[in-house]
């Protein structure tokens, strides 16, 4: 009687544990294109690790509420938290630090083919950045810009870089898109999106009064193409 209750504690022990753990999948790009193999990730909580593949996706054993993280000196640090029901972690892009150093270490590690690299630091620099990881036009501004805001004020998401001042004088800033002044930017992709600049005080009085509470300069892919 006592061996199956000791038995029976032990499965419920046993139960509980793998209850809290589970199997995590990713890919990792760089450029938004090129798979980044042999990347060492690991998982801070669970404290395992895993390498990525020839395609650069990895299988990596996760806690409950853990964060995922990368192990390089070549690409900017990223942890990606792990959400209670999460299983697939998705395509994050990773941010190449581009030094001679690191463009050795790059092609040594065989994180990336050096002929891709080499063809990446001449023709892709617009697509060295994250801002595909982000689900729309303002969850990245919120992720990567301080100081900035993103308020619902009449009917629709704007952009305040001074706050919300009155509800009855918008403080919402200036769109220009590809030399455009839009007075909305929902529309946007991330993954369209060339570059971003954001203006206040001196650079925005280039704008006049239309600029008084800051301006978001962007550039899409498509508008630097033709250029």
């Amino acid at each position: 009687m006592i061996r199956i209750l000791f038995i029976s504690v032990l499965l419920i022990i046993s139960q509980a544990l793998s209850a809290q753990t589970k199997v995590v999948t990713g890919e990792f790009t760089a450029f938004n294109r090129y798979p980044v193999k042999n990347l060492k990730v690991i998982s801070k909580k669970a404290k395992a690790s895993a390498l990525t593949d020839s395609l650069g996706q990895y299988q990596i054993l996760c806690r409950t509420k853990d964060v995922v993280a990368i192990e390089s000196e070549v690409f900017s640090p990223l942890t990606i938290r792990v959400g209670k029901a999460d299983l697939d972690l998705g395509r994050r892009n990773l941010i190449f630090i581009n030094n001679p150093q690191n463009r050795e270490l790059a092609t040594g590690y065989n994180y990336i083919h050096e002929d891709d690299l080499t063809f990446a630091m001449s023709h892709l620099e617009q697509e060295n950045n994250d801002f595909c990881n982000y689900s729309d036009i303002f969850d990245l501004f919120t992720g990567r810009f301080a100081g900035i805001t993103v308020e619902y004020v009449g009917g629709k998401k704007g952009i305040y870089i001074r706050g919300v001042n009155s509800i009855n004088l918008s403080s919402e800033a200036l769109y220009v898109v590809d030399n455009v002044i839009l007075d909305d930017i929902s529309h946007l992709m991330p993954c369209e999106v060339s570059t971003i600049d954001v203006m206040k005080d001196g650079g925005a009085a280039l704008y006049g009064a239309r600029g008084a509470n800051g301006v978001v300069i962007i550039q899409t892919k498509h508008f630097n193409s033709l250029r």
